[in-house]
This record gives C-alpha cells, structure tokens and sequence, in this order.
C-alpha cells in the first residue's frame, strides 16, 4: 500500500491537497537564528578581547551574510520543503565561527579592508550561499546529474590539469593546486572533488554488478578479476601523480579515499578496502623514500621536537606550533580574542584548528566536532534512506568528503597522522574551499528533500 498526501473534496473544484505546515522548515528557521546569535556573539567577543572596544564593520558584513543564509532558507521553503532542519544550520555556524577566529588574527596583524582576511572570507561566503542557492534552485532532482556521469569527469579531470598549465597554474607553499586569473586565485581541485563524486556514483551504479559478483576467492574473501582492477587502478595513478605533479598529499588521499569507500559501498566486499587501503600504502612509501618534501612530512611527523626537523626549512616548527597553542588552551581555552593565534604560521588556514583549540579549548574543539559529527550523520541518514543506487551513493561520497577531510586536517595538527594540505570544511580561509562545501550542503539539501517526497510503503 502506498502512502498518499492526504486530500479533501472541494466543491466545484475537485480534489484539492490540504496545506501541511512546514514544521521542518519552521525547526530550521529557530536553529538558524540561534546560529547567527552565536556568529554575531563569537565577533563581538573577539573585538572586546583583543581591542577591548566594538567595530561596527565586520558586524555589519556579519549581519550581510546572515541575510544570505536567511535567503537560502526562504528559497529551500518553496523548492524543497522537506529538506532537512539541520544541515543549513551547523554550515552556517561552522562558517561564522571561522570568521570570529581569522577575524582575530587581522586584529593581532593589524589588517584592514581588503587586505584582511575576514573581509575576503566573509565575501567568499557570500558568493559561496549565492552558489548553493542556485544549486538548489536548478537542481530540483538529484537524478538529472546522473545523465551526465562522463562529462562530469570530463570537465573533473581538466580542472585538475589546469594548475599544470604554463600561465595559468601557480605554486603557493610548494604544492602547484592553484590557478591564478588576475588578482585572483582558486583551487579547481575543490570543485573536482564534487564532480568526481558524483561522476563515482554514476560510473559504480553502471558497473556494480560486476565488480561485486565477478571474482576468486581467497581465505574466505572474494578478490575481483584482473581485469575489473581498472577502475581502482587509474584512480590509484592519478592519485600519486597528484602527489609527484603538484606536490599535494592531502588532495591525492581525499580522491583516492572517497572512491575505495564509494566502492565498498556499492559493491559491500572487503576486498576493495583491502586492496585500496595496500595500494595507498604501497605509494606512500614510495613517495616517502623518493619525494623529498614527502619524505620531509614523515620525518616531522614522527620527530617533531628534534631540533635538527624544527629548525629545518619545510620541518616541524608549525607542528610544534600548533601543539603549543592547544596546550595553552586547555581544558577552556583562553577565551575568543585573548589567545596568540598568530604565533603559529597559516593560523587561518592550515591551522585554524589550532587557533580554535587555543581560545575555546578542549571543550569547545570538542563542540566543533560534535557539529561536524551532526552534519557527516545527517548526510549519512539521507543516503541510506534513499531508494535509487544513485542517490545513495552521492550522498555518503559527499559526507565522506567532509569526513575525510576533517580526519586528516584536525589528525595532522594533532599529530594523529603526517601533515596534509588539506583545508577545515567551513572554518579554514579560503574561496574555493567554501564555495565547494557550500555546494556539498545544497547538494544534500536537494538530496533530503528528494528522499522525503519518494513514495514510502505502509505496513
């Protein structure tokens, strides 16, 4: 039996539905007023603690991006109304606690205008929820992006050469991921990981049959065939070609990662996470014994507090950095505005975890993860409560994307694993990075409110 939104008659007119309240819509709208209190509080916070005074400026920038939120609100109450409550707010929060934190490091450096990065920051956010809401306008089913699995690679594949590109590409603390058009610069790598994605999906629901049925097995555990390693042997080759090419360790983890896991998904054998996971090791050793600054990594991450890693180019002494600071933090932290975040180079960026563990301590890192954990679930929820392979699958490889991406950035700050150049979904600096997880959020909104209006049987 099938369930059906519920009608009533109307005379003269037929059969006309009945206005269901938007309680989801209604639950999202609270959530995000209490996560634009707590933006607006965290800056103010920061300007009494590090000036002891009140600047209306970022306030009022604050408030610009408020509004844009709202807006995305407003739009997902008329073309999905049955996404989910709380996906927008833990974004939007994530993004605003960001902002508080760089916008206290501009106040340490004594950056204004333009030249803070704040001002980018919140300016890149913008653009970024424009994005997001034109994602969620356009897109009014998930199933559209289907059709074009192989133009999504296509167009994934050219923008991961175009830093390569003599002119165009341009190499920024060692790793040639950026591409510069006049005054300004972005990482097509951020965009890729979205478009191979959803190029994953489409390409696992094709093929799945094959590489989950088809195969030998060996002490109990079914190894595909010779021929079906393909697949995870190109991506494994472009993966390491990442590494020597553009010097990016994290980038070439974060592709080769979320295909192995979107095909253990969709094929649900441990043999792919076993291979996967030899052949990444396998090119990590290598890199490491014949890549200098990949050997480099290793050896500060194993070694920090030698003297000969941190006083060496390239060594420890951000690590070790970054270590002090969430030790001085604490239990508590120091309170937003009154730690020393600056101390440690790429606190806005790379390291802005560090920052956050220093002015909110243990306790407030641990809230931020929490947030993190709440957004990964969600995600997660909407996947498997899908019904079309399709959606399934892009819903946990864009989960994963911010999942793996939180593992690696926060394990090397925290020395769990070697450093990445990787940035914090929502709170690093950076427009590209924003702007591809925004477009992640919409993607999932899109994908929620699909889920929500299928057809569901009643038992």
């Amino acid at each position: 039996m099938i369930e059906a939104s519920p009608l009533v008659p109307d005379a003269g007119r037929g059969i006309r539905r009945i206005r269901v309240p938007q309680k989801l819509r209604n639950l999202e709208l609270f959530l995000l007023i209490v996560a634009c209190g707590i933006n607006a509080f965290a800056v103010v916070l920061v300007q009494l603690g590090a000036i002891g005074a009140v600047d209306s400026t970022v306030i009022t920038l604050g408030a610009s991006l408020s509004v844009l939120v709202l807006g995305m609100h407003v739009a997902l109450r008329y073309v999905a109304p049955n996404a989910d409550p709380f996906i927008l707010p833990v974004a939007a929060i994530l993004n605003g606690i960001g902002i508080a934190v760089i916008y206290h490091v501009d106040l340490i450096n004594g950056d204004t205008g333009w030249d803070s990065t704040a001002i980018r920051q919140v300016v890149w956010s913008a653009i970024a929820l424009i994005c997001a809401i034109a994602v969620v306008v356009v897109i009014r089913n998930h199933r559209v992006l289907q059709r074009y699995t192989y133009v999504f690679m296509f167009v994934a594949f050219v923008l991961l050469l175009l830093p390569m590109l003599p002119g165009v590409g341009q190499e920024i603390f060692g790793a040639r991921v950026w591409i510069h058009i006049g005054p300004f610069s972005f990482q097509p790598g951020e965009i890729a990981k979205i478009l191979l994605a959803i190029f994953f999906a489409g390409f696992l629901v094709q093929r799945r049959d094959t590489l989950s049925l088809v195969g030998r097995k060996v002490l109990g555990v079914r190894f595909p065939r010779a021929r079906d390693l393909g697949p995870i042997i190109v991506i494994w080759a472009l993966s390491m070609s990442v590494i020597v090419f553009q010097r990016d360790l994290g980038t070439a983890l974060l592709y080769f990662g979320l295909f192995v896991v979107m095909l253990y998904v969709a094929t649900g054998r441990t043999s792919w996470i076993l291979l996967g996971g030899g052949l990444f090791l396998a090119g990590a050793v290598i890199a490491s014994q014949t890549l200098t600054y990949v050997n480099d990594r290793f050896n500060a991450w194993l070694d920090p507090f030698s003297q000969k890693n941190y006083d060496d180019v390239g060594g420890s002494f951000q690590l070790v950095q970054g270590i002090f600071g969430l030790a001085n933090g604490g239990l508590i932290g120091t309170g937003l505005g009154r730690g020393r975040p600056d101390i440690t180079p790429l606190s806005q960026s790379d390291f802005i975890v560090s920052a956050i563990g220093e002015e909110l301590g243990l306790a407030g890192l641990f809230a931020i993860l929490c947030l993190y954990l709440l957004l990964i679930a969600r995600g997660l929820r909407i996947s498997f409560a899908g019904h079309d392979d399709f959606g399934r699958l892009l819903g946990v490889g864009l989960s994963f994307v911010i999942a793996l991406q939180c593992f690696v950035v926060i394990g090397g700050v925290t020395r769990v694993i070697p450093l990445t150049g990787l940035t914090t979904p929502f709170l690093a600096s950076g427009g590209s990075s924003l702007m591809a997880n925004w477009i992640i959020v919409a993607l999932l909104l899109r994908l929620s409110d699909t889920v929500r209006n299928q057809p569901r049987l009643v038992i």
